[in-house]
């Protein structure tokens, strides 16, 4: 299964590497890769989510998100999206942004000679927006997960009382409110404020139409099957579902995509790394964990992917403000999984440890059955 699942993966980055061999020579290879490593190692919690919302599709739609996924986070959101920020942010067209990224001023500075600023510091510019669209969206899928009531809990002594508050519905929506007004009032630029509410706000509604779509034609189909007949998603709720995976691989993007300039600011290179070696491998690990049941198995992973999600919300929050290493973001991230993955490994082998002691019992119960069907005659008399 494993190669099966990842050998696409495997091609598609050698191809890559290939390209930035023609486009760059040695030097753009090893930044490609630099950034594909990046984007995987950082993005599991990404792929955990993923996988939880994609068991519920049909295959085709699993295929759709593997293919056609690729494509709209390869050229969507890893080079298209950049440069429509920046051409709408500087009132450019198109091709001028694009021919802005690819001659990028000498030194590395952030201005041309004649004033004009780069197109790394035009994006870089664009970040308050762009972080708190995406922390709003990931903080509502947060709280909506973690508020609600569920029959397995990870870090107990948080998520029943956060459950149990949770019964009341504008909770979610009131904690991301107030933590959006403290954002704009106290984190980002004083002549951003006005920009970081409206981002918020279309995060807000991002959320709400394509998680409340897909939920709804999700209820549709189940109606129509019947309550006896449970099956994937397929039509209207999984074009929905495929939608908001699309937006949530966006919104965990965003801070990759800012921070790969750390690395460089090269459109193609930051395509071939992130794009086509990250979010294909991003993908891959998505079905494989569909595939092997992972999240079944593990039971505690998909609460520490939530709880790791929730962390990345406030990274981008503060960071609408404020310089934040997008290897902190990612390693803290990482540090949550693996809590997560351990505490699931500790539950597991506690369970099989229950099993083998009330084995003994059961086996001791049945012999005492045994015996009493051989005392006893068939007609019901004692012997």
């Amino acid at each position: 299964m494993f190669v099966r699942v990842f050998a696409p993966s495997f091609l598609v980055a050698g191809l890559a590497l290939v390209v930035a061999a023609v486009y760059g020579g040695p030097q753009a290879v090893v930044l490609t890769a630099v950034l594909g490593v990046l984007e995987i190692s950082l993005s599991f919690d990404n792929a955990v989510v993923n996988a939880a919302v994609l068991e519920r599709m049909s295959p085709f739609w699993q295929r759709m998100f593997l293919t056609v996924g690729v494509l709209i986070a390869v050229f969507g959101m890893r080079l298209l999206f950049p440069l429509a920020v920046v051409a709408l942010g500087a009132h450019l067209g198109p091709l001028r942004a694009l021919e802005l990224a690819l001659n990028p001023p000498a030194g590395g500075a952030t201005k041309f000679p004649d004033g004009r600023l780069s197109y790394e510091a035009l994006l870089n510019d664009a970040n308050p927006k762009i972080a708190t669209f995406g922390a709003v969206f990931l903080l509502l899928l947060f709280l909506n997960f973690i508020c609600a009531e569920r029959p397995v809990t990870w870090l107990s002594w948080l998520e029943r009382p956060l459950a149990r508050v949770g019964r009341f519905p504008m909770f979610p929506i009131t904690v991301t409110l107030v933590l959006l007004v403290i954002t704009a009032g106290f984190i980002a630029p004083d002549d951003k404020a006005d920009v970081v509410m409206v981002a918020g706000a279309l995060g807000m509604v991002t959320y709400f139409v394509v998680d409340g779509l897909g939920a709804h034609f999700e209820n549709e189909q189940s109606n129509d099957r019947g309550p006896s007949r449970m099956a994937m998603a397929t039509g209207r709720a999984a074009f929905f579902g495929f939608l908001y995976l699309e937006v949530l691989d966006a919104s965990f993007s965003f801070d990759g995509v800012i921070g790969s300039f750390a690395i460089t600011a090269d459109p193609i290179i930051i395509a071939l790394g992130l794009g086509l070696i990250g979010a294909m491998f991003v993908r891959s690990i998505t079905i494989y964990l569909v595939r092997r049941g992972t999240l079944s198995e593990y039971v505690y992973l998909e609460h520490g992917a939530h709880w790791a999600i929730g962390a990345l919300a406030l990274v981008l929050l503060y960071s609408s403000g404020h310089h934040v290493d997008e290897v902190t973001t990612g390693l803290i991230g990482v540090a949550i999984i693996t809590a997560a993955f351990v505490s699931s490994l500790v539950h597991n082998k506690r369970s099989r440890v229950r099993a083998q002691d009330d084995a003994p019992a059961e086996h001791h119960l049945l012999d005492v059955q045994d015996s009493a069907e051989d005392i006893i005659a068939p007609e019901g008399t004692v012997v």
